[in-house]
């Protein structure tokens, strides 16, 4: 059975960095490009970030460009999400996917339960 579980998630203050990771297990994604989303409360799912197989491209949202980084291990499974001096309208529920070749839009077989960030300012 594939499953993706994220992590990493947490309570923490405005200004503050975490990082977020996304593992994966039941096969393997090094072949395929991999995103990361969120939900706010009360708001649809969004685009956040997303890189392509080797890790040479990366392609972000407009609103956390320069202070988001995503990454990712094939030898690991893995994909990383930095998120650096977080604001509240951050707080949302993370979640990882696999990608079409656009980097944007998520394969929606694969999501997991998602990791909360919460922001305080």
């Amino acid at each position: 059975q594939v499953q993706l579980v994220e992590s990493g998630g947490g309570l923490v203050q405005a200004g503050d960095s975490l990082r977020l990771s996304c593992t994966a297990s039941g096969r393997t994604f090094d072949n395929y490009p991999m995103g990361w989303f969120r939900r706010a409360p009360g708001k649809e799912r969004e685009f956040v970030a997303a890189i392509n197989w080797s890790g040479g491209d990366t392609y972000y949202a407009d609103s956390v460009k320069g202070r988001f980084t995503i990454s990712r291990d094939n030898a690991k499974n893995t994909v990383y999400l930095q998120i650096n001096n977080l604001k509240p309208e951050d707080t949302a529920v993370y979640y990882c996917a696999p990608t079409y070749p656009n980097l944007k839009t998520p394969m929606n077989n694969y999501w997991g339960q998602g990791t909360q960030v919460t922001v305080s300012s």
